[in-house]
């Protein structure tokens, strides 16, 4: 009991600070001026289903890597692959038809990246870089190395080997812009065809890439790896039903409308909707110190992370009260309906002129989480 009464008491003053600190900047040159302080025009957002259960991945050294799509270095050889990708939406979906997994290792220069995507029917159409991959068969990357869900990294690959690599401000759902000309510059590429690609004459095997991502600019918006540091990281499989027609492949139309089937979307980390820009549903990937092979670590989820996924449940309740109501809440109680679901922690809402911040203390940490109107999540030091 006296440990919440201290944690309320330390949560009252540093809210009470920073509502001093907006009500006097908020006073300046006010005079013959009036704000409607909360109205906000936001769009409803979906809310993922299922629970916050991420997958999570040891990623041990490598010895030298070669990048040749062979996967034949003992490293390689005794890295874990991850348990086998589902459908996108999860438990709601059946199995995917067909088996993807990947495999992750790292050194000092570069995370390493592989999977095998088993596939009968193996083809592929585009050949110019960052262009719009996932309209072909595709196996997509995505990384945020400090999981504040902002300035994050996608990359898309064919079977031919074609790439597009882009960086995202943040998700579309909080108007994200696309860095399309950001090139992940170092980046290696490879890919291995256990089948022939584009003949619909035989029945192919799988095919495999090989990933070496340079940490120099993955670490541009986040710490480097380290032992026991974690990132957030999800693959995506894009796969299209497909026909065969004069010899050659095409996709599959659906005859009642007259076009392509929709895509099959197959991840590693369930998302629980039909959408990768989630990335707070991403799996965690852990980094050891111990060469692959040589021993194995435990992993360890960060004390702060079912805080972290209130204030963002919070988050997602409040959007959809503001498309509603047209105003933000500072009252908890009011966003049960819009899917709030109370636990240990209650965040404190603060209403700002344009927007709110919310936040809860960590009793483990001790860290003071915040998330604000634009779905940044964030964390300053009490002590």
């Amino acid at each position: 009991m006296l440990r919440k009464l201290i944690y309320r008491k330390t949560l009252n003053i540093i809210i009470t600070s920073i509502g001093v600190i907006l009500f006097i900047t908020a006073c300046q040159d006010t005079e013959n001026k009036s704000i409607d302080h909360y109205s906000v025009n936001t769009e409803k957002i979906k809310v993922p289903a299922g629970d916050f259960s991420p997958e999570s991945y040891i990623c041990y050294k490598a010895d030298q890597i070669i990048i040749d799509g062979n996967l034949d270095e003992n490293s390689w050889e005794s890295a874990q692959w991850t348990n086998d990708f589902v459908d996108i939406e999860g438990e709601l979906k059946p199995l995917p038809l067909y088996r993807t997994r990947a495999k992750m290792l790292w050194d000092d220069d570069y995370l390493y990246v592989a999977a095998e995507l088993t596939e009968p029917h193996i083809w592929a159409k585009l050949k110019q870089r960052d262009t719009v991959i996932f309209y072909d068969n595709d196996f997509e990357v995505f990384i945020d190395p400090d999981g504040d869900t902002y300035e994050y990294m996608e990359f898309e690959m064919n079977a031919y080997n074609t790439i597009w690599d882009l960086l995202l401000t943040k998700p579309y759902r909080d108007n994200g812009r696309v860095a399309d000309a950001w090139n992940i510059n170092g980046i290696k590429t490879a890919v291995n065809i256990i089948g022939s690609i584009n003949d619909p004459s035989d029945k192919d095997d799988k095919w495999i890439v090989e990933l070496a991502f340079p940490l120099s600019v993955l670490t541009e918006f986040g710490d480097h790896p380290g032992n026991g540091k974690q990132w957030r990281i999800n693959f995506s499989r894009v796969n299209w039903r497909i026909e065969t027609e004069n010899g050659k492949y095409r996709k599959a139309v659906n005859p009642e409308t007259g076009k392509a089937y929709p895509e099959y979307n197959w991840v590693w980390s369930p998302q629980g909707l039909i959408n990768m820009h989630y990335p707070e549903r991403w799996g965690y990937l852990q980094f050891s110190d111990i060469k692959a092979g040589e021993g194995t670590a435990e992993f360890v989820q960060g004390p702060d992370e079912n805080v972290k996924w209130n204030l963002r449940i919070m988050y997602y309740a409040q959007r959809n009260y503001a498309s509603e109501k047209g105003i933000y809440t500072s009252d908890i109680d009011e966003l049960i309906d819009y899917g709030y679901q109370m636990s240990e922690y209650e965040p404190y809402i603060l209403l700002k002129p344009f927007g709110y911040e919310a936040y809860i203390i960590s009793e483990d940490s001790n860290l003071l989480w915040t998330i604000n109107d634009a779905g940044k999540i964030y964390s300053r030091k009490t002590k």
